[in-house]
């Protein structure tokens, strides 16, 4: 008789926290939908292809706020003082689409490049991660002039 009873109280128990579970999950699934959404238009990942060393790099990210609520970009840093971003400080509304300008300056910058620029928002997760990459070809070097010329 005890272990029926303990075994019904144990069955009563396990019902009532896979309530309370299955209610947290309804209660964080409802917040997260009302929360904004930060939605690329185009890729995280832009190719610049192959330049050479010295040249600038524009590129602009299109975004789309897909949530019910303001999306407001917090800060975005970059792998790289090379890589410089820009992006708005107003809230984006919902269903309005902006855009994050990144310049890459490609001065002392030779060879195959990947510089990694992080959204910070009010979203979730916090951050997103939008790429840079290309390969940047070393600029000519000056011819040295020789020592024995340049004396005559």
């Amino acid at each position: 008789m005890k272990k029926i009873a303990l075994f019904a109280f144990l069955g009563i128990a396990l019902a009532f926290s896979g309530c309370s579970k299955n209610e947290k999950n309804g209660e964080e699934k409802q917040a997260n939908s009302k929360l904004p959404v930060f939605a690329l238009i185009d890729s995280t990942e832009y190719d610049f292809g192959t330049i050479q060393e010295g040249a600038i790099v524009e590129h602009e990210f299109k975004f789309r706020n897909d949530g019910e609520y303001p999306l407001i970009l917090n800060n975005i840093s970059s792998s790289c003082g090379c890589t410089t971003p820009e992006w708005p400080k107003d809230p984006i509304g919902p269903k309005q689409t902006s855009s994050i300008k990144v310049r890459f300056d490609s001065k002392h910058k030779a060879g195959p490049q990947v510089k990694t620029i992080t959204v910070y928002a009010n979203t979730e997760p916090a951050n997103t991660e939008l790429r840079l990459k290309g390969i940047v070809n070393a600029a000519p070097q000056p011819a040295v002039a020789d020592s024995t010329t340049a004396k005559k």
